[in-house]
C-alpha cells in the first residue's frame, strides 16, 4: 500500500519538477542601476507590451520604467537552461541588435549586446546608451 502511495506522489509531482526547470526564461527581470526591465517568456512567446498591444504575442521586451519606449524582442533561441539569444529591435524599427542573455543562478541575469546597434533609451529628455553588459535581477514572484 505504501509502495503504490509514494509511486502515486511520485507521478503526480513530476510535472511539477519539470515545469519548474522550464522557468529560466520566463521572468521579470530588472535592472535599478539604470531603471530598465525585461518581461520576458522564451517558451510559450506570448508576451504582450503594455500599450503596444499592435505587436502582438512575443518573447519579450526591455523597457524603462514610467515610460512607453521599448526594445522589442522579434526572436529568441534557448540554448540551454542558461543561456540564449535574442534579436532586438526598438519600437520605432529604426535600430536592431543581436543579444545574448545568461543565466548565472536563479537570480541573477545577464544581458550581452552583441552585433548592431546599441540600446539606447530615455533618460531625461536625451538618450541614454546602456553598456554593453547588464546585469538584472530576477524578481520573484
Amino acid at each position: 500500500m505504501f509502495k503504490n502511495l509514494l509511486l502515486t506522489l511520485l507521478w503526480l509531482c513530476a510535472p511539477l519538477a519539470l515545469s519548474a526547470q522550464d522557468d529560466a526564461f520566463r521572468a521579470y527581470l530588472y535592472n535599478n542601476e539604470y531603471d530598465v526591465y525585461l518581461r520576458i517568456n522564451f517558451y510559450e512567446q506570448d508576451v504582450v507590451i503594455p500599450g503596444q498591444e499592435l505587436y502582438g504575442n512575443l518573447p519579450g521586451f526591455l523597457r524603462k520604467n514610467h515610460n512607453s519606449f521599448c526594445w522589442v524582442i522579434t526572436s529568441c533561441e534557448v540554448k540551454n537552461d542558461k543561456e540564449a539569444t535574442l534579436q532586438l529591435i526598438n519600437d520605432f524599427g529604426s535600430e536592431d541588435l543581436t543579444a545574448t542573455l545568461t543565466r548565472q543562478n536563479d537570480s541573477i541575469y545577464i544581458l550581452r549586446q552583441g552585433s548592431g546597434n546599441t540600446i539606447k533609451v530615455p533618460s531625461k529628455g536625451k538618450w541614454q546608451k546602456l553598456p554593453k553588459t547588464l546585469q538584472f535581477k530576477r524578481k520573484k514572484n
